[in-house]
């Protein structure tokens, strides 16, 4: 798991934030223009084009260029990574709470 935290810190720190969490939520239903994707957000192009840099350079998004049209895709490959750490982490947590209610249980019993 040591070879994935860096790439794994990219990502958590680009879903950090609430607009870009929003894109990514977004694109899950299929690639969109920057255009379309800028459209609810109540910010300036540029300002959005900065979290689209973001996500892209996080690894979460690709985005390709035809003409004077941006395109963005979700690369659901990369939002993996947080399942899968994500997944670690549970199977972590339920060990723990396992054996702590075993020893709850060993508690009870003994006199």
């Amino acid at each position: 798991m040591a070879n994935h935290l860096h790439p794994l810190d990219d990502v958590l720190m680009a879903l950090a934030d609430p607009t870009r969490r929003a894109v990514i939520q977004r694109l899950g239903r299929g690639p969109v223009s920057v255009g379309e994707l800028a459209g609810p957000f109540p910010i300036t192009l540029p300002s959005f084009m900065k979290h689209v840099r973001t996500l892209e350079s996080s690894g979460l998004i690709h985005t390709i260029k035809s003409g004077r049209v941006r395109t963005c895709t979700l690369n659901k490959a990369r939002l993996a990574l947080v399942n899968d750490w994500l997944a670690e982490q549970r199977l972590i947590w339920e060990d723990r709470t396992d054996r702590l209610e075993q020893t709850l249980d060993h508690l009870k019993e003994t006199p």
